[in-house]
C-alpha cells in the first residue's frame, strides 16, 4: 500500500540530534570565455565571403546590383567577399533570399570535388587471364577512382607467335581503344579490322571482340570501358546473362571460359584491377 511521504520537521529532526535539513542549491559552473582567434578560424573555414561571391557571379552580378537587391553598399559586401568583416544573420539573410538559399548553404561542408592521380610507379601490371600463354597484359588506370563509371587501362599486345590464339569475348555496355604504338587486328563479329597508329575505335562490347598484334613489335593501346546497364536494361539480354547478385549489373559474358574478366570491387586506396575487354 503506498504511503505519503511527509517532509520532517526541522525542531524534531534538531530534537533528535540529527544535523539540519539544508537547501543545496545549484552552483553555476564558472563561465568559459571562447577564445577569440578560435572563433575566428571557424568563421574563416565556412568561406562565407567566398560562397557569397561564387553565387553573385554565377548570375553575372555586379556589387552594385546585388547592393540594390539586398539594400547593403558594394563597398560592404567587396569587404564581406574578401573576409575583412563577418557578416550578421540578418545582412546574410538578405544574401541568401536574393540567390533564393537557405541560410544553411553558407555553413554546410563543402562537396569534394572527385579528383585522383594514378602515379605510373604504382600501377600493377598483369596479364591476360585464363591463359597460360598470354596475348597481352593490362594495367588499371582507374583502380584509385570508387564507383567509377568507366574503367580505363593501358594494354600492350605481345607480336604473334605460334600457337597463341586470340580469345573473343563480350560484355555490357561500349568500349573505346586508342592505338598508341604498332598495328592490331580487332574483329568485331563477324569482321576483323585492321588498326593503326593514331586509329580510334568505339564499339558496342556486347558484340563478341577480339585483338591480335599484327606488327612484330609490341602495339599498345588506351582502352576505356563504360558499363551502360543503367542506360541500357536490354543490354543484359543480349547478353544472355541475368544481373550480378553483387552488384546488380548485368554479368560479362564470356564465350570461352579463358576470356573471363578480371573484376574486383575497388574501394578508395585500394589498387584494385580489372582486366580490359
Amino acid at each position: 500500500m503506498a504511503t505519503e511521504s511527509t517532509i520532517p520537521n526541522p525542531q524534531d529532526v534538531a530534537s533528535q540530534g540529527l544535523p539540519p535539513v539544508t537547501a543545496s542549491p545549484e552552483t553555476p559552473s564558472p563561465a568559459q570565455q571562447v577564445d577569440g582567434e578560435a572563433a575566428e578560424s571557424f568563421i574563416a573555414e565556412k568561406r562565407i565571403g567566398e560562397r557569397i561571391k561564387y553565387l553573385r557571379l554565377k548570375k553575372s552580378m555586379g556589387l552594385v546590383e546585388l547592393g540594390r537587391h539586398t539594400g547593403l553598399s558594394a563597398s560592404f559586401l567587396s569587404q564581406l567577399e574578401t573576409g575583412r568583416v563577418v557578416p550578421t544573420l540578418r545582412n546574410l539573410a538578405r544574401i541568401a533570399m536574393v540567390f533564393s538559399k537557405d541560410l544553411n548553404y553558407f555553413f554546410e561542408p563543402e562537396p569534394q570535388t572527385l579528383f585522383r592521380v594514378h602515379r605510373g610507379k604504382d600501377r600493377v601490371r598483369l596479364p591476360q587471364t585464363g591463359v597460360e600463354d598470354p596475348a597481352y597484359f593490362f594495367e588499371s588506370l582507374g583502380y584509385m577512382v570508387p564507383d567509377r563509371q568507366l574503367d580505363p587501362y593501358f594494354a600492350e599486345f605481345l607480336p604473334p607467335k605460334a600457337g597463341r590464339e586470340a580469345r573473343a569475348h563480350q560484355h555490357v555496355g561500349c568500349e573505346f581503344l586508342y592505338l598508341l604504338s604498332g598495328n592490331l587486328d580487332l574483329q568485331h563479329g563477324e569482321t576483323t579490322y585492321h588498326i593503326e597508329v593514331g586509329d580510334a575505335v568505339y564499339f558496342d562490347a556486347t558484340t563478341i571482340h577480339s585483338y591480335r598484334c599484327s606488327s612484330q613489335l609490341p602495339a599498345t593501346a588506351l582502352i576505356v570501358t563504360l558499363q551502360q546497364s543503367g542506360n541500357h536494361p536490354n543490354s543484359a539480354r543480349r547478353t544472355g546473362l541475368p544481373p550480378s547478385p553483387v552488384t546488380g549489373r548485368p554479368r560479362t559474358g564470356t564465350p570461352n571460359p579463358g576470356a573471363a574478366r578480371l573484376q574486383r570491387t575497388a574501394t578508395e586506396g585500394d589498387k584494385a584491377t580489372a582486366k580490359p575487354h
